[in-house]
């Protein structure tokens, strides 16, 4: 129990010094809600694993403090609706689905409500966090803050580069559009002969499988897998950092992630604050121009779903119809090969080209394929 012990006593301290003004029953069931309710599981995790878990610890956190500890349930409520409704992807998509619904009175304010109380109610991850946050603590405005803390970190997981309330948006769209079975009574002894069974005598099947408990399920091991790529782009970059570039510009990086404004890191390095920004414009340099293109583009690329075999750099089909069609010939063909697994040495050996000709051409076609991105 060393390490949770340890764990514990570190977020302790952390809460008391951030929450002076809260009473010790406030700390505890702060720091019981963040560590979980089966602790001795942090004990069986690899350290990877652990880093991954500490960083989603302090991400709830610090939405808790910046949000929702110490704030009316009404306005809590109403601040959760402004950051969720401030998602361009998902407010775009509903805005879409309500110009060609039958009902285009509503709002965006209102299709997000129901879809919030939806997951409320039928959700097994948040039915299991509000069930827990009952036992972290009896004060009722502090499980009204956690849970809508919880009910934020959740709808802002990211899943194949997109929010999970996007894909929740998607559920709730089929639900509301065609009924269907998603659950059977535990009480009932049922022989499942097919995953589906006729609802009459037509030709309209039933499904009886839980989709929303497998996609609750497949979202989770996607966004952990994301977590352990981005823990990998982020040591990786950092050493590149202290190696190629400056041990300063390292230091820089790690209280940028951590949250420090850039006259706190100023102060932090001792630096002038339009060093500190000369500063920020190398390390952003260094990551879309060197790093991801030439140091590690796999690794990178695999982290931001924009690989070139499997994500198509990251655009839409109509995108990269328009991104090829604009391509010469020479670019086409480093594309063509890359997209069957061929390295950038066989690509320099099979077009008579230096590697340093085909590192400079993949660099422009990665940024052209982000510029559009970006535009669209």
């Amino acid at each position: 129990m060393a390490l949770v012990e340890t764990l514990r006593e570190e977020w302790k301290t952390r809460i008391q010094k951030d929450c002076a003004g809260y009473s010790p029953m406030v700390h505890g069931g702060i720091l019981n809600w963040l560590m979980g309710k089966d602790e001795s599981l942090l004990n069986q995790v690899d350290s990877a694993h652990l880093q991954v878990i500490c960083q989603g610890m302090d991400f709830r956190y610090r939405i808790l403090l910046q949000r929702y500890l110490g704030v009316s349930p009404d306005r809590a409520y109403r601040q959760l609706m402004q950051r969720l409704g401030s998602l361009v992807m998902v407010r775009n998509k509903i805005k879409a689905w309500v110009a060609v619904s039958r009902d285009r009175q509503r709002s965006v304010l209102d299709v997000l409500q129901e879809i919030i109380q939806e997951m409320l109610h039928s959700d097994r991850y948040m039915q299991q966090q509000s069930d827990w946050i009952t036992q972290c603590t009896n004060n009722l405005r502090l499980r009204n803050a956690l849970l809508l803390t919880s009910l934020e970190e959740y709808c802002l997981r990211p899943i194949r580069n997109q929010p999970l309330l996007s894909f929740r948006f998607v559920n709730y769209l089929r639900r509301t559009e065609r009924g269907g079975l998603t659950q059977v009574p535990a009480g009932d002894l049922i022989r499942i002969v097919s995953e589906e069974f006729s609802a009459d005598e037509g030709e309209t099947t039933v499904s009886l499988i839980d989709y929303q408990a497998v996609t609750v399920y497949q979202d989770g091991q996607v966004w952990e897998e994301q977590q352990a790529h981005r823990l990998s782009v982020l040591s990786e970059f950092i050493t590149y950092l202290e190696h190629h570039v400056d041990a300063t510009a390292a230091q820089w990086l790690k209280l940028y992630l951590n949250g420090f404004s850039q006259e706190a890191i100023a102060h932090q390095l001792g630096m002038d604050i339009k060093q500190v920004y000369r500063l920020r414009e190398k390390v952003g340099y260094h990551a879309v121009n060197v790093f991801a293109v030439k140091v590690k583009p796999e690794l990178v690329t695999q982290w931001l779903g924009t690989s070139v075999q499997e994500h198509s750099l990251g655009l839409t089909p109509d995108q990269w119809h328009q991104y090829w069609n604009s391509l010469p010939p020479q670019q086409q063909e480093i594309i063509g090969r890359l997209r069957v697994g061929k390295t950038f040495d066989n690509i320099a050996q099979e077009l008579n080209l230096k590697l340093h000709q085909v590192l400079r051409e993949w660099s422009r076609l990665y940024l052209a394929a982000q510029d559009l991105r970006q535009a669209s």
